[in-house]
């Protein structure tokens, strides 16, 4: 029967915590060494224990792999800095050409600085207020009608309402509904 599933959170018990530390520190430091050999590769682990002590193996010089790591790391962290410098700073510069364009485009679009354009560009920015105009149109009528739909409805819920209120006027006395004038409003509409 095989060993059940390791739970990985901290061993609350010292002496077991400290058995465990050591079994594994141990086979770290034989998969590395087994690594190195294997796969001619420099190797190095350090391992500082709870305590603050000190634990390490390297294939070759800890130093020289170390001074490795660090090159490394620098280097690849100048270039990546680098790079993302120049990606930044070129979509600065799209952004700010853009940005002038947009400036440019709603100056035109509110009659400004229109001596600058030519002929053919004065004609498209013609049709694109023509549409513009259009839309703004339909959009101011389809709002009316949305009113229109609601007075209408509000009308019909008034009728509504006086009719019930007539009937029970009539209800409490023929003779009390001839000193009350009640007429049906109306509603007129222009548009």
């Amino acid at each position: 029967m095989g060993r059940g599933r390791v739970v990985m959170e901290r061993i609350k018990n010292n002496i077991n915590r400290q058995v465990t530390f050591t079994k594994r520190r141990n086979g770290l430091r034989k998969k590395a060494h087994e690594l190195s050999v294997l796969c001619d590769a420099q190797v190095a682990v350090i391992i500082y224990s709870s305590r603050g002590k000190l634990y390490e193996f390297c294939s070759t010089d800890m130093n020289k792999i170390l001074e490795q790591y660090r090159q490394s790391c620098y280097s690849s962290q100048d270039n990546v800095a680098e790079n993302e410098t120049q990606n930044i700073c070129q979509e600065v510069s799209r952004l700010k050409v853009k940005h002038e364009s947009l400036q440019r485009s709603q100056r035109h679009l509110l009659g400004e600085d229109l001596q600058q354009l030519r002929l053919k560009e004065l004609l498209v920015l013609e049709k694109r207020l023509d549409r513009t105009l259009s839309k703004a149109r339909q959009e101011k009528t389809r709002m009316m009608f949305n009113q229109l739909e609601e007075l209408r409805t509000k009308e019909n819920d008034f009728a509504g309402v006086n009719k019930q209120l007539k009937r029970e006027l009539q209800e409490v006395g023929p003779s009390n509904a001839n000193h009350v004038a009640c007429e049906e409003p109306t509603l007129q509409l222009h548009i």
